[in-house]
């Protein structure tokens, strides 16, 4: 009982800190990212937070399992560094011992995986496909935003607005450029506000400014003061998807259309909490660290087993999406693998400490 409740401590606390570690690298990550693509027009600066979240929770499965193997290669190779193995060991506490409470530990982070694989993400990807649809459907004026340049969905016109009023209805000192047939045209206005007329017609009303119209590369401009220039604003329309991807189905719907993509996503979606499972049995034998050598070695192997492990699960999963293998060799070939490799490294671990008693 001690064994287990000073293994379990020191595992909740590695794996909070860890997981911490981790999302705050990637948040930073999609962070950047996401700015600069509000930075270019891409993306609305009011949508940031909300892809943040999305890109957030479709990482949560990687974070989960990577924060998982790490907690448990951290925790048993401190024990082995530090020499509290030895101390366990003659306690009666051999190295199968650690199986259970690290399965105690690792269970609930592999729910949880498995619910965010089958359940969570699938419905966040089909809520993000609404709201991407709901802002492709917004007019220019919406995405205009003060001290940006924002292109028109039509590529035909360029917006730019220095400053809102303090009730945000007007806006002042407007820039903007257009191109039809050649003819180069832009507008400065010192103020501007959109109305929508009884015919549902939507304008771009500028007040007190000047057009100059012309062809690029010629002198012959011409130059226009008006008090009020009206800009008709093009009507958008929500564009429905009849259809989504296998990634955005549910979990439901690609068991009940066994189509080869939709059952090589399915085969995804259980692999992770599965390769989660046998990664963090795998770090036990892993950790082994003698403490009068480097352990640098160790780091690295560990580290190429996790990204050859995730990297024949993706092979598996578009061989299956080709019909080049059966699905159930593309559900369980490389978990059984994994699996052997394994009871391998067990049994090679449990030799040697056999053997080097046997010696003494």
């Amino acid at each position: 009982m001690i064994f287990r409740r000073a293994l379990l401590r020191e595992l909740v606390y590695n794996c909070l800190a860890v997981s911490m570690v981790l999302i705050t690298i990637t948040l930073s990550t999609l962070l950047i990212r996401l700015l600069g693509d509000a930075a270019r027009g891409k993306l609305a600066l009011d949508a940031v937070l909300a892809f943040l979240g999305f890109g957030l929770l479709g990482f949560m499965p990687v974070l989960l399992s990577l924060a998982l193997f790490i907690t448990v290669m951290m925790t048993v190779s401190r024990a082995y560094r530090d020499s509290e193995m030895v101390v366990w060991f003659s306690a009666g506490q051999g190295l199968l011992s650690w199986i259970r409470p690290i399965l105690y530990f690792a269970l609930p982070v592999v729910f949880a995986i498995a619910a965010l694989n089958l359940a969570v993400i699938p419905w966040a990807l089909q809520k993000k496909d609404l709201y991407q649809g709901m802002l492709n459907s917004r007019d220019d004026m919406s995405a205009i935003s003060p001290g940006m340049f924002i292109e028109s969905r039509n590529a035909d016109r360029v917006y730019f607005v220095e400053s809102l009023s303090q009730l945000g209805t007007r806006v002042k000192n407007v820039f903007m450029q257009s191109l039809d047939n050649h003819q180069l045209g832009i507008v400065v206005a010192r103020e501007g506000f959109h109305t929508e007329l009884p015919n549902g017609e939507r304008y771009l009303v500028l007040e007190n400014g000047r057009r100059y119209e012309g062809v690029p590369g010629r002198a012959d401009y011409k130059t226009v003061e008006f008090g009020r220039y009206w800009v008709r604003i093009e009507p958008t329309h929500i564009v429905e998807r009849s259809t989504f991807e296998p990634k955005v189905l549910s979990t439901s719907k690609l068991m009940q259309d066994p189509t080869p993509a939709n059952t090589a996503e399915l085969i995804w979606r259980w692999s992770f909490p599965i390769s989660a499972a046998v990664l963090a049995l795998l770090a036990i034998p892993l950790s082994f660290v003698n403490p009068r050598a480097g352990r640098s070695f160790k780091l690295i192997l560990a580290l190429l087993i996790y990204v050859i492990y995730n990297n024949l699960l993706g092979i598996s999963q578009a061989w299956v999406a080709q019909q080049k293998i059966s699905p159930l060799a593309g559900m369980w070939a490389v978990h059984l693998l994994m699996a052997g490799v394994l009871v391998w490294m067990f049994y090679q671990r449990i030799s040697m400490r056999t053997w080097w008693r046997r010696r003494r």
